[in-house]
């Protein structure tokens, strides 16, 4: 023990003393690591120092020594430097997502509401209660969305423990989020709840009921056999319904033919074209209820709703008498005509601002914009088909035959399938001041239970919704409905994956260095 060799015990003493002290600073807890190390670190520097004790000066003075010793610092600045940026990181978060699909990242429409929340500069509170008050999927979710805003907070709640609040907040189940927007002191306060699948979209739609003001009135044309918002078969239109629900929409079905006029609570009117025609007096309704400033959407597939070409032709828009169809390649089959159109091109309005993703319109007609000569109104067209499609004239040899050829009279691609327009009472020559707001489709199918949640189709729709109603600022893309790979890690597995990367790692590579150059040094 009184030999060169017991200086290696010393050494590793030094090291061992090292990393339990920086253990301990960095997460201040007796652990086994900290224990063990300081206490092994503790016995090896005595046992060196009592069996070298006479050699220890001769040892310090040597070269190698010192060697050794710059190689020790130089270890340990490089874990207080490690140990510093992981504080500063703690102390200024920001994430870096480098997923494909950006899978850990809030949507767009997430980070508009919350932007718009930072904008009134009223505080949102989450009160999350969970069983034992723990639930690391929604604490990370939910600390997405304070690292987004500086007006968020949330609190994970243990309604065992803290019984008065889950009273206080009717809590019957769990998980259960309670959101508290404005003032809580003030009379003006709104507030949301969340429950069961709780998700990045159920929490953004939950915000947005709690700091909308007045719900916005969707209504659906019924009685001449269009998409049920009831229905949940594949042609309803149930899932456009509950989309609009959580955005904080009201809905309800109109019997126009039984109405003197287009109900005043609808600030939105969904018009279908069926086969079946509607009443001239139904016609006439429409169009008193457009004069008046009234926001529609129309859905006019191919071979359908022939009346309202003159009900739309003075706002602009113009249906032509096509089907669009699409050159598809199949294997082993070669070229074939294709009706499921795929649209990626968008033109310049808000509906569409920043929309980059495919759509898909199952059976669509050319409509286009015509406001060539119309003071006052105002056509895009905002959708378009890929420019190999074309609006097929003989619309009776695709159904009938399955055939079509591009001809002179046919629609040339790239074909627009949705048209927006504005038009301005005053400058249109109307009495009063005003603003009527349409949204033509040349497709029924793609908001449709069975398309509405295929690539982006819901988007778009709830974006032209959006528009109509004056909600521009809902204008987005929501959140996907995916699930993430993620791996949740409790405290324990997060300590441990923390002193194998920060200090287990460095510990054996400095004690590896250390036993070479001991070995090297005493031949």
């Amino acid at each position: 023990m009184g030999s060169r060799s017991t200086s290696l015990f010393g050494l590793w003493g030094i090291v061992l003393l090292a990393f339990g002290l920086v253990a301990y600073a960095v997460a201040p807890a007796a652990s086994a690591y900290v224990l063990v190390h300081v206490g092994l670190g503790l016995l090896l520097l005595v046992l060196y120092l009592t069996a070298s004790r006479e050699s220890l000066s001769a040892l310090l003075g040597e070269r190698s020594t010192r060697y050794g010793a710059n190689a020790v610092v130089y270890s340990l600045i490089f874990v207080a430097i490690l140990v510093a940026l992981n504080y500063l990181a703690a102390r200024h978060n920001h994430r870096f997502d480098l997923t494909k699909e950006n899978v850990f990242s809030l949507s767009s429409q997430s980070t508009n509401v919350l932007s718009n929340i930072d904008k009134t500069g009223k505080p949102v509170t989450v009160y999350a209660f969970a069983e034992g008050g723990m639930d690391p999927i929604i604490d990370d979710l939910l600390d997405s969305y304070k690292n987004a805003s500086n007006n968020f907070s949330y609190r994970m709640v243990d309604p065992v423990k803290d019984r008065d609040l889950a009273e206080r907040y009717k809590v019957t189940e769990i998980p259960f989020l309670f959101i508290e927007y404005g003032d809580p002191a003030s009379e003006d306060k709104r507030t949301a709840t969340v429950t069961r699948d709780i998700s990045e979209e159920s929490i953004t739609n939950g915000l947005i009921k709690a700091t909308a003001g007045t719900k916005k009135m969707v209504c659906f044309l019924d009685g001449h056999g269009e998409a049920d918002p009831d229905s949940r078969d594949a042609r309803g239109a149930s899932a456009l319904q509950d989309a609009l629900r959580n955005e904080n929409y009201d809905t309800r079905k109109v019997l126009l033919a039984s109405e003197a006029s287009v109900p005043a609570e609808c600030n939105i009117f969904v018009i279908a074209a069926t086969d079946r025609p509607l009443f001239d007096h139904e016609l006439t309704q429409i169009r008193e209820y457009l004069k008046k400033g009234g926001a529609a959407l129309f859905l006019v597939p191919p071979s359908r709703g022939q009346q309202f070409v003159d009900v739309l032709q003075p706002w602009g828009v113009k249906l032509t008498d096509t089907v669009v169809v699409d050159q598809v390649v199949r294997l082993f089959q070669g070229p074939a005509l294709g009706l499921q159109i795929l649209a990626s091109t968008y033109g310049t309005h808000p509906i569409t601002q920043h929309f980059t993703e495919r759509t898909i319109f199952p059976m669509a007609r050319a409509v286009q914009a015509d406001a060539a000569g119309k003071p006052g109104v105002s056509a895009v067209e905002i959708v378009k088909s890929s420019p190999s499609a074309w609006g097929e004239s003989d619309v009776e040899g695709v159904f009938k035959r399955g055939e079509a050829a591009q001809s002179d009279a046919d629609v040339k691609g790239p074909v627009s399938l949705a048209v927006a327009v504005t038009g301005k009472h005053k400058e249109m020559g109307f009495d009063k001041e005003g603003e009527t707001k349409l949204v033509v489709v040349g497709d029924a199918d793609f908001a449709s239970n069975q398309f509405f949640g295929q690539l982006f189709n819901r988007d778009l729709v709830l974006n032209m919704m959006a528009w109509l109603g004056g909600e521009e600022q809902q204008i987005s893309i929501r959140p996907r409905a995916i699930q993430a790979s993620r791996a949740q890690l409790g405290p324990a597995e997060t300590r441990r994956i923390f002193y194998l990367s920060v200090l287990v790692l460095p510990e054996l590579l400095l004690f590896l260095g250390l036993t070479v150059w001991w070995r090297r040094s005493t031949k």
